[in-house]
Order: C-alpha cells, then structure tokens, then sequence
C-alpha cells in the first residue's frame, strides 16, 4: 500500500518540471473550499496545489522556470481566499457559497502569519497591488508595441515583415509576468492568452497575407479586450474598417489617430474610423 501511494504522488507531479514546492496558508473552511483553492492554483503541466482542511495549509507545487508562487497566490485571491500573500478582493469573497465563508483576518494578522511562516514580505490586498502595478512600468508596453510593428507591416502589404514581426510578438507574450497584471488585467489575460499565441505564431509561420489578416482580425479582438482591462500608458485607438472580411468587418489597435488601414494597405489606406479611445 505505500509503495502505491508512493508511486501515486510521483505520477501525479510527474508532469510538472522544475519543481519547486511550498507550504502556504490559505484561508478557507470547507471541501467546497478545497476545490476552489486547488482548482485556483492548477494549471496543466505547470502547477497544482494540495489543500488540507484541518491545518489551512498548502502544498502548492509548480514549475519555477514557468510561473512563480506570487502569481499562483496571486490566482487563489482572486478565487476569493485570502492568503500569505494577497487578501481577496471583496467582491470574490462574497461570491463564495455560504458554507466557504471563512472567518477573515484582518491584513495586519496575515502579515504577522507571514513572517512566522519565514517569507519576508508581507500580504497585500488585490486592490493595493493593482494600484501599485499601474504606478511601474506598464508590463505589456512590449506586447502592445510588438502588435503595433505586426500592423504597420500589414499596413506595406509586406507578408515576409508582418512574419518577421510576429516572431517578435510571439517573444514578448511568452515574456509576459503574470504577477505584474492588475488584479482586472491578469483574469483577462488568463482568458485570451492561449488565443493571442495562437493567432500571433499562426501570422509567423506564413507569408501570405491574407491568412495573416485572417489571424489579424482575431488576435486584434484579444488584444482590444486585453488593453482595455486596464489604462494603457499611452492612448490607444481602436479602430474599424467596414470592408474587412468581405464585409461584415473588422478592427485593429493603433498607436496614431490617422487611419492606415492594415487589411487593405494601399489599396483603401484610409478606410475606416476611430470608435474608441482607451486612455
């Protein structure tokens, strides 16, 4: 029987390279609890955690070159459970079930929990470090301007720069730190990301333009939501051409309020409007 659950729990982190793992305490009071606190932490191949009811604590393993405690922590709050990191936003703990309302400390408590536990920073709430975020650099800049270049490229009818730029796209999405999102930003970006790698390699791997367009049109789609769900450093003119897509239209992201419309270059260059301004 141990040589079974022995082998169990090395299958189990089989998957996952890397590994780093740490004892954590997370707030919650139920199984109910347990599976949203594992359910926050997992990410296939990357991390996973084992929550115990009794003792509040933890074990949260993952792969250290991928993604970082911070941002596993920083997930589980905004699950609703607060942590030795970051206390849940309000409005994620109120959606809990009444049986997960776990009794709250207060942020002094945490932090006092924290340094006994020998992690030297202290919590944070959701709130406090989305407004710390936005005051540094913006952490997608490299993103946003890595789009821009895919555009402009769009914009010349030049299929061999809109691939190489791509590659440069690609790059600095896989670069994106996950911890340095606002809380807003980082669950949006966890819904599009997947969907902005794919339409990005997908414009690297070809020259031809029109299946770069094609992929255009829906990574612009991901991109727009992703900008929008926090303030840009700078303004950003989302914009919208009626002839793309035989008709039924399409819109892009622009750092000028000039049109230059990337689905028809030359061709209709100043097709199109400006519907928003995010700033």
């Amino acid at each position: 029987m141990a040589t079974l659950l022995l082998l169990s729990t090395f299958l189990s982190y089989a998957d996952i390279k890397n590994v780093t793992t740490e004892n954590i305490t997370i707030a919650g009071s139920c199984s109910q609890c347990k599976e949203g606190i594992e359910a926050a932490a997992f990410e296939k191949n990357i991390s996973k955690a084992n929550w115990d009811k009794e003792t509040k604590v933890a074990a949260v393993t993952y792969d250290s070159k991928k993604t970082s405690l911070d941002a596993i922590l920083k997930k589980i709050a905004l699950a609703g459970y607060d942590n030795q990191s970051y206390l849940a936003p309000d409005d994620a703990y109120a959606k809990l079930e009444e049986c997960c309302r776990y009794e709250r400390a207060s942020k002094n408590e945490v932090v006092a929990q924290k340094k006994m536990s020998g992690h030297e920073h202290g919590a944070t709430s959701m709130e406090t470090a989305a407004k710390a975020g936005s005051a540094d650099a913006d952490p997608l800049k490299p993103v946003l301007d890595a789009y821009y270049a895919v555009k402009d490229a769009l914009v010349s009818s030049d299929g061999n720069a809109t691939s190489a730029k791509a590659t440069s796209l690609v790059k600095a999405l896989k670069a994106v730190k996950m911890d340095e999102l606002g809380s807003e930003q980082h669950m949006v970006w966890m819904k599009v990301m997947k969907d902005l790698n794919f339409d990005a390699e997908h414009i690297e791997e070809t020259k031809d333009l029109g299946h770069q367009r094609d992929h255009f049109s829906s990574l612009s789609e991901n991109m727009y939501k992703l900008i929008k769900s926090a303030k840009p450093s700078q303004a950003v003119y989302y914009q919208h051409c009626p002839m793309a897509k035989e008709g039924k239209g399409a819109n892009w992201l622009s750092q000028v309020s000039t049109i230059k419309n990337p689905y028809y270059g030359a061709q209709m260059l100043n097709c199109g409007k400006t519907t928003e301004t995010l700033k």
